[in-house]
């Protein structure tokens, strides 16, 4: 089962919002500052799933963008919703919150469960306004996520490098504080967790890891060499690894490109396409696109 791990949709009304100038739409901070721009691409479900089909993958998360207007939110996570039933198995539906919102997060958390959400995230910390390992708000968050078995997918970025959109305070500094504010909390970092991999040379850094802690690859072209499949895997293990394009910003099938030239062996390359995500979501063992 071939999983892409990190991708986004939206109801095909946002972006013809978005080009009307819609003020409620715009208002939202994590919208504005990611997809104000008409260039920046965004998608519906129906063409997530056409462009797995055409990469050979079988499923892909989708996740929401960090919402800042809660009402907003409600209408992505039930976009979301929706979309996993209508191509069941293929969609695999997060809802979005913001740890700011306090118990209406959470209330809304406990709605997108109890209608088939198998995780939160994206979380945006820098447009949502706070921090990862502020423990009045993540700590009520992450115990809810661990209760429910739900899976927290987060934004990281590093503390390092070229700027971008979306570079910000969610470094590896901040991630290891959620970890250890929530023991066993289900933690996906997006985009290599900032780089924090590369901090599991130290032995108490290796140790928190491996609790529950994953890596995707989302955006990985646009950050790291082809080595960074390689380098990681070897530093966190492979089951700790999950391979992610973030769609729309980029196909699966680009995405496919650095992994394959990393040089990693075909049972790796198996579990960080599939077999982990599989795994960390509990999906069930037998689910494969139609007519594979």
């Amino acid at each position: 089962m071939r999983i892409d791990a990190h991708t986004h949709i939206f109801p095909a009304s946002f972006a013809q919002r978005r080009t009307a100038a819609d003020e409620r739409l715009l208002r939202d901070d994590t919208f504005r500052e990611t997809y104000q721009n008409p260039k920046a691409r965004m998608a519906t479900a129906k063409e997530l799933v056409a462009t797995l089909d055409e990469a050979d993958f079988d499923a892909a998360v989708v996740a929401g963008i960090g919402w800042t207007d809660l009402d907003l939110a409600r209408e992505a996570n039930d976009y979301a919703l929706e979309s996993a039933q209508k191509f069941p198995g293929r969609v695999l539906p997060f809802c979005s919150v913001n740890p700011a919102w306090g118990d209406a997060a959470l209330r809304e958390v406990e709605r997108c469960a109890d209608a088939g959400a198998l995780g939160v995230g994206e979380l945006h910390p820098d447009t949502q306004d706070f921090l990862l390992s502020d423990p009045k708000f993540m700590r009520p968050l992450g115990e809810l996520l661990r209760e429910r078995g739900l899976v927290l997918l987060t934004h990281t970025s590093e503390p390092v490098g070229h700027l971008y959109r979306g570079k910000g305070r969610a470094t590896p500094e901040q991630v290891m504080g959620l970890v250890r504010l929530v023991p066993g909390l289900q933690v996906i970092c997006a985009h290599w967790g900032g780089g924090l991999p590369f901090y599991a040379l130290m032995p108490e850094v290796a140790a928190d890891l491996q609790q529950s802690v994953y890596f995707d690859s989302a955006a990985s072209p646009y950050l790291y060499q082809p080595d960074v499949f390689s380098t990681v895997v070897k530093l966190v293990g492979a089951d700790k690894v999950l391979f992610a394009s973030d769609f729309p910003l980029l196909k699966p099938s680009r995405a496919m490109k650095d992994l394959e030239a990393s040089g990693m062996g075909a049972g790796m390359r198996k579990k960080l396409l599939g077999e982990n995500a599989a795994r960390l979501l509990k999906l069930p063992r037998t689910a494969r696109r139609a007519g594979k």
